[in-house]
């Protein structure tokens, strides 16, 4: 009876030990997000895009005022996203349909974002209507180093047509060198070849940074105009379902398939059905066993009750900035998405 009870006792001190241990254990978290900002755009005519819409004699009358309550709206989504997890914010946030640097530095010197310190990175695209994907970063949690834009080709190389761009930004998080690839993949307008000319050529760059430089990490971001599932993605871009088919450091893995088909959830709605369009996908390598070496953790998409109708002919959408030719001083028809990495300290 003594035996059993000693052998009882030295089990519970045991679990204690182990259990203290993990507490102990000291972890570094970040957040990246993404966020198609629908039509940022300043008051001003840029030569050689087709703004004309959003000027203030335009179709959207878009003055100051509608400006103005854009950047508010825009900064308040991007300003609370993972802070219920970490109070210091994303560590960087990819973004599309901005129109330039203008309103990236009248956005992150917002009031509302000022004391986070963002900087950004922009390089000025091809797309006729003239928007543009660029990188909004906490200096203090991404490093950047390089970045390019690397063009769309289409597969005869035609020259005549234009669209964004790839931009690849290389930095550091986490003591680690991680490559990020911000999208925006031809929309719906355009069949799927297109798209999946898309993956094809974001998995190719992928390939070539991580070959360049062994032993780093990528992720895949932006609006892809598809849903996971779809061939430019599950095919021509290869992101994977599940980790268990994720074989090699190469291999892409996209968690945004099982939060569409078996959650129900989605980024977007149209005609009353969710899509998952905005995605953050992780290279083989993020998925690692090293104990000290940055891992994905989790991916969510970031919403509130502001970002939506809830009452109305749109009740249930998201409440974007336009709809029907009317001004509803929303948000995005887009919801942001996250993904949080982790890494445990030496």
């Amino acid at each position: 009876m003594k035996k059993t009870a000693l052998l009882f006792l030295f089990s519970v001190f045991l679990s204690f030990l182990v259990q203290t241990k993990a507490q102990d254990r000291k972890f570094e978290r970040y957040a990246v997000g993404f966020y198609n900002l629908e039509n940022l755009f300043d008051t001003i005519h840029d030569d050689g895009k087709n703004d004309y819409e959003f000027l203030p004699d335009g179709k959207n009358k878009w003055g100051t005022l509608k400006y103005t309550n854009k950047l508010n709206n825009m900064a308040r989504v991007l300003n609370e996203m993972s802070t219920d997890i970490l109070p210091e914010g994303l560590a960087a946030v990819g973004v599309s349909e901005i129109e330039n640097s203008n309103v990236l530095k009248d956005l992150v010197e917002h009031e509302t974002l000022v004391a986070r310190g963002w900087d950004f990175i922009h390089l000025e695209g091809p797309d006729r209507r003239g928007i543009d994907c660029a990188l909004l970063y906490n200096p203090k949690l991404f490093k950047p180093s390089s970045s390019k834009l690397a063009p769309y080709i289409t597969a005869d190389n035609d020259t005549t047509y234009k669209t964004r761009g790839f931009l690849i930004v290389t930095g550091e998080m986490g003591g680690e060198t991680i490559h990020i690839i911000v999208n925006h993949w031809p929309s719906r307008f355009a069949k799927s070849p297109v798209r999946e000319r898309a993956g094809v050529q974001v998995r190719q760059l992928k390939d070539s940074l991580m070959a360049v430089m062994p032993g780093s990490k990528v992720l895949v971001i932006g609006d892809m105009n598809d849903d996971p599932d779809d061939v430019s993605l599950a095919t021509s871009l290869g992101a994977v379902r599940t980790r268990k088919e994720v074989k090699s450091s190469y291999d892409l893995y996209n968690p945004w398939w099982n939060i569409l088909r078996e959650d129900g959830q989605g980024t977007l709605k149209y005609r009353g059905k969710w899509n998952l369009f905005d995605q953050i996908i992780v290279s083989g390598n993020l998925l690692g066993k090293k104990r000290h070496a940055l891992k994905f953790d989790r991916a969510e998409i970031f919403s509130r009750d502001y970002m939506f109708h809830h009452e109305g002919r749109y009740k249930g959408d998201t409440k974007r900035t336009h709809a029907g030719g009317v001004w509803l001083n929303g948000y995005s028809d887009h919801l942001p998405v996250i993904v949080y990495l982790v890494k445990e300290r030496k």
